[in-house]
This record gives structure tokens, sequence and C-alpha cells, in this order.
């Protein structure tokens, strides 16, 4: 998986650099060339759109962005195409948005397309379909689709190409004493000091959105670097395994499939605050949630939709899908199984989320 951000493709906003385009397909090529798949996750639509359309800065306007991301679209598979056909490669274009995988069958059906196109030798380009979303369903950034569809393809590594060498101790901009982090692990919550939020423009992504892209894709099992795109040759050398850039390494085993699917969603319909009794059975036991370890409820949902499990102090344990509505999960919070059916007058199930409907992350 490789992921080229706005300010690498768009030269920081002068138009699409297409000799650096040309730089990083002849580095694709090669890897294809050896047997090494790659699936490509390209920003830049909206960045290539306000150039085309002469404007000086981003728009606020949510129908001036989907325009800017229609008309720099075009753009931007034209170039890829016309680039990898140098090298006689078939290219594809793949546009998503959070409905596409928050939605079971549609998130197959994207995994089963994604596979087929690589085992046809087709180069997948993949987008966040920017001219449909809108704020309440957009990714938030295309490191977080990036990491997503290397959940949804299995990647064994993802390749954040940014305008920055890496994840640095300090801001390289004000400290000259900065050190890049060579390696680390992506679950390392000392990382998050160290990132800070987006200074561009163009973009929607910072490093702050790497590492937690970093973190995501570890759920499957799948390592990430992070590194300079603009370092010559940089694909080949992540490919020999030279020392460049970030490694930020996955801790834990690939998780199932389903959990993988659940634990990927970025859109949370509610919260349930947990005592300690109830996270200590989550993540120690590995059991599924009953009414009895909630103490709040905190958001409106219905049945059937992903919720967040947190402790007292709001930190994330697990997320779920729930089996009672809000008003239904408000009224049976603290209560024993025995006692559901007599509040409610019907008992549809013994758990507030099942095991098997739910991923501690």
């Amino acid at each position: 998986m490789v992921k080229i951000g706005s300010a690498l493709l768009t030269n920081n906003g002068a138009g699409l650099d297409r000799a650096a385009i040309d730089g990083w397909v002849e580095q694709i090529a090669a890897l294809l060339s050896v047997g090494t798949e790659v699936v490509l996750v390209s920003s830049g639509s909206i960045a290539e759109g306000i150039v085309r359309l002469g404007w000086k800065s981003r728009p606020d306007s949510i129908h001036e962005l989907q325009a800017a991301a229609a008309v720099g679209q075009m753009g931007l598979i034209q170039t890829y195409e016309s680039s990898f056909k140098r090298f006689n490669r078939l290219t594809a274009q793949i546009l998503l948005d959070h409905d596409d995988l928050a939605n079971r069958q549609r998130y197959l059906n994207a995994r089963s397309a994604l596979k087929t196109l690589i085992q046809l030798d087709v180069v997948p380009i993949v987008n966040e379909n920017d001219t449909v979303v809108t704020d309440e369903i957009r990714f938030g950034d295309n490191d977080s689709l990036a990491a997503l569809v290397a959940n949804l393809i299995d990647a064994d590594l993802l390749v954040i190409l940014t305008d920055k060498d890496g994840l640095y101790s300090a801001n390289p901009d004000q400290d000259p004493n900065a050190e890049l982090i060579r390696e680390a692990m992506a679950s390392d919550r000392s990382l998050d000091a160290l990132a800070g939020g987006s200074s561009g423009t163009l973009g929607r992504g910072g490093m702050v959105t790497k590492l937690q892209a970093a973190r995501l894709a570890a759920r499957s099992g799948c390592n990430t670097v992070i590194a300079g795109g603009r370092n010559p040759d940089i694909l080949t050398a992540i490919a020999e395994g030279q020392s460049v850039g970030t490694l930020l390494a996955a801790s834990t085993q690939p998780i199932a499939a389903r959990k993988q699917w659940l634990a990927g969603q970025l859109q949370v319909k509610g919260r349930l605050v947990l005592d300690a009794g109830a996270v200590k059975v989550l993540t120690e036991q590995g059991r599924s949630l009953l009414a009895v370890g909630v103490t709040d409820v905190v958001g409106k949902f219905t049945r059937g939709e992903l919720v967040s499990c947190v402790n007292a102090e709001g930190e994330e344990i697990a997320r779920g899908l729930v089996n009672y509505n809000s008003d239904e999960a408000m009224r049976i919070k603290g209560k024993s199984t025995e006692l559901i059916a007599s509040i409610l007058g019907y008992r549809e199930d013994d758990e507030l989320i099942h095991r098997d409907n739910m991923v501690v992350v």
C-alpha cells in the first residue's frame, strides 16, 4: 500500500507535479515487475481542482470543494493513466466514501473488486469520493482511507509518503536538534506528543493523522512507514529494507476479518461508559458486554449501530454493534440480565453487545 499526499502531488499547490508523479510511478512499476503487489491511495483531486479553477485558497463551501474535486479528479487520473502507460500497466480508478466501508456488504464488494484488480495486474488508484461526500460521511483524511484499504486487502506494509522525512522528536522546522525516529511501535502512546496538527492548506492530514493511520493499519498486522516522498527512489529503498523514514510496527497479530471491519469504522453513533469490572471482563476475558457493567449511555443510536465502549476516564476500550437502542440501553444500564424483560417488557438479547460483534481496541 502506498499513499501520496496533496502537498507532494501538487508541489505545495503549484499544480500536479508530473515529473514527481512519473518518478513514483517508475518505482511502483519496478516493484510490480518483481511480483510486489501495489495499491496506490492518492490525494490531490481537490488541490488540483483548486489550481485548475484559478482559486487562490481552499474554499470553505462544501459545494465548492465538491466541484473542485470533480474538476481535479479528471486531471489526476489522466496523469496516472499516462504515466503508467509508459510501462504497459493498466490502472483502475476506485472512489470510496465512508458508507462504502461502513456497510458490510459494500465493504466485501470493495474488497473483492480490489483483490480481483490485483490478480489482473491492474494498478488500483484509490481516492476518497470527494465529489459526493459531506463532513458527516467523509473519512477525514486520506491517511485514514489508506489504513482502511490496507485492512481491506490484508496489506503487509503501508507506506505514507509526505513532505517530511518521517516522525521527529520535535518539530524539525523549529528545532534544529530534532531527531528522526527510525522505529517505534505503532501502539506507543508517547508518540502522540510528537505529532502536531495539519500545517498545510491543501490537504486535511498532518503527522497526527499518519500516526492514527498506522495504529488503524496495525489492527490487521500491517506495519507502516512514514517517509519523505521527495527523496530519490524512496519506494525502492523501502522495498529493499533500507532504514529510511519512520517504521511504526504492528504489535499484535491480525484480527479476524469481521472484527477488523468493526475496528476500522470511523463513525460511532454513541458511547457506553463501563465500570471497572466490565472493562476487565472485556479486555482480559474476551466476554460479551452485559447491561450490568454500563454506568452511562451517551448519544442516540438504534439497534445494530456501532457504539464505542469507554472507561470512566473516557478512554475507548472497545467498540461493537449494540443489541438495544439508546433509550432501551439507558433504562437497563446497571441492571442484571434477568431484569431486562421486566424493565422493557421484552428481552431480545442477553448481551448489550455480543463478543462476536465487538472488537477490543
